[in-house]
């Protein structure tokens, strides 16, 4: 910018300056979070060139007149240099000189902005009929609402959830990805609109509600403040149906999961009721989203970072994000259940101790696997003690492990943490090559997904939270990390006797790195401190 009003002339002891003092702070000022007042977008519209004084640096005479100047290169030229600098640059390109303002009128500055900012390929020619332009595409759509796209948790109580905010077209869309239906771990993820942002018309964008049965209709998004907005249905009767809110809930059966409520009540009765709550009041009233980041990845992972579908016993299939932290590798929930709410660290992987398990047929005997899990566990726990300076406490007697049927009601559902010992406190290596061992899990084990790999490639101690109903008496407790290949892992959860298979997430997330590990770390706690 400053190259630019030197070589036409305008040196920062002349207009530059003088305009600087005479412009308020709205018009220097970046852009608000609030979309209502951005002053950025205000700058991209209006693009107002300032009286020179005599004349400007046009006028014959001036300085500039005896040297080269981008004043003096042609039109065309001029647009495709202005075509490659960020759209937030323009406005203040647009206040040099005239001549500077009217080539930003240029529409293929401003579709080549929208195509690489913001990835939008759709010929832009067709907004031409409505009367709107690529200018206002840029200035009224994509950059007023850029603070939404990428990835949310939505603040559902304890269910938590995963909100996609992307620009699909000539539209910004909030999609929530749901995992898929139980036990298919392996299926690709679902997804429904929840709201749309378009420009019809040159005024204004709209916000459009796409929950309900009438089809989209009147909504509205607020930006709260840095990292969090929120979004309200002002038609909230677009949701309802004749029937009422039971017809409503059969409706919403049929169509997610092409049967009857009475023949899925007592196989999912908890997960109906998760959906059901969701289904028929997220938009009565505002809803709060919560920006979240993608883990980010060192080559020394041991397996690439990311989200996965887990199964969690009667709750159903739920998302988790799997993270590294040098020695450890932590799952934290996206989305919860009543025991354990979406935000909190269901497992943590020590990746200092290998669990190498015995042959396929005394791993067949649950009394076995926990004997080795528990050496090491003691393990970990004298080491634990010297680290700290403590003296190691007297050997105490193992637990005896209850299955999931000798629970109480309340505490049959509970999250878990875990990966396995070695002696040697180095973490593995990335997974990169061969077939690994035979799996099979042990007599008594109860796993939702029969159909998980029967051979891994790496074990490690680890430790799973549970939790009563209402997130009451958490702890964790010792269990097996099992990595099977890139994309799959599981946890067996000796406490409760079950086994959980976890799948990668395959979907591709824009908008959605971390700027820093810092800003992930504190992603990570701030979503653990919702519910803590």
């Amino acid at each position: 910018m400053a190259v630019c009003a030197r070589l036409c002339g305008v040196g920062p002891a002349r207009g530059c300056r003088r305009r600087q003092q005479r412009r308020g702070p709205a018009e220097t000022s970046t852009a608000d979070s609030e979309p209502d007042t951005d002053p950025e977008e205000e700058r991209i519209e209006a693009g107002a060139a300032p009286a020179w004084p005599g004349g400007g640096p046009e006028a014959a005479g001036s300085p500039s007149s005896a040297r080269c100047s981008l004043l003096e290169l042609p039109p065309e030229l001029l647009v495709e240099i202005f075509a490659s600098l960020p759209g937030t640059d323009l406005p203040s390109l647009a206040q040099v000189c005239t001549k500077f303002r009217r080539i930003l009128h240029t529409d293929t500055i401003w579709r080549r902005r929208c195509r690489e900012e913001y990835g939008v390929c759709e010929n832009l020619r067709k907004l031409e009929i409505t009367g709107v332009s690529c200018r206002d595409v840029y200035a009224k759509l994509l950059h007023r609402y850029r603070h939404i796209l990428g990835l949310w948790q939505p603040d559902i109580g304890p269910y938590g959830g995963l909100l996609n905010v992307v620009v699909d077209g000539l539209f910004i869309i909030g999609w929530m990805y749901l995992p898929p239906h139980d036990p298919h771990v392996g299926d690709p993820m679902r997804f429904k609109p929840l709201f749309r942002i378009h420009l019809m018309e040159r005024k204004s964008a709209t916000v459009e509600c796409m929950y309900g049965h009438k089809g989209p209709h009147n909504g509205h998004i607020q930006i709260v403040k840095k990292d969090e907005f929120s979004t309200k249905c002002n038609q909230t009767d677009h949701h309802r149906m004749s029937g009422g809110r039971q017809e409503e809930f059969r409706t919403w059966l049929r169509e997610e999961w092409g049967r009857t409520l009475e023949d899925i009540f007592h196989e999912h009765m908890q997960e109906l009721i998760l959906m059901k709550f969701i289904y028929t009041s997220q938009y009565d009233n505002c809803l709060t989203y919560r920006r979240i980041y993608l883990p980010p990845s060192h080559p020394d992972d041991l397996i690439k970072p990311g989200l996965f579908k887990g199964t969690y016993g009667s709750h159903g299939l739920e998302i988790v994000m799997l993270s590294f932290h040098g020695p450890h590798a932590r799952g934290t929930k996206i989305t919860g259940d009543p025991n354990i709410p979406a935000g909190q660290q269901t497992v943590e992987i020590d990746l200092r101790y290998r669990i190498q398990l015995p042959d396929v047929e005394n791993l067949r005997n649950f009394n076995e696997l926990s004997r080795i899990v528990l050496e090491v566990r003691e393990q970990v726990r004298q080491e634990q003690q010297r680290e700290t300076g403590g003296s190691p406490d007297p050997p105490q007697e193992p637990p005896s492990f209850r299955g999931p049927d000798e629970l109480p009601a309340e505490d049959s559902e509970k999250s878990s943490n875990g990966a396995a010992a070695a002696e040697q406190p180095a973490p593995e290596q990335p997974v990169t090559s061969g077939h690994g061992q035979p799996f099979v899990l042990p007599v008594g084990v109860s796993s939702r997904n029969e159909d998980y790999p029967r051979t891994c490639r790496l074990c490690y101690y680890g430790t799973g939270l549970i939790a009563g109903h209402g997130f009451t008496s958490p702890e964790r407790t010792p269990g097996v990390f099992v990595l099977f290949d890139e994309d799959r892992f599981g946890f067996l959860w000796l406490e409760l006797k079950s086994f959980s298979l976890y799948s990668r997430v395959q979907a591709t997330f824009r908008n959605a790195d971390a700027p820093s590990p810092q800003a992930f770390d504190e992603m990570l706690k701030n979503i653990q401190s919702l519910t803590s």
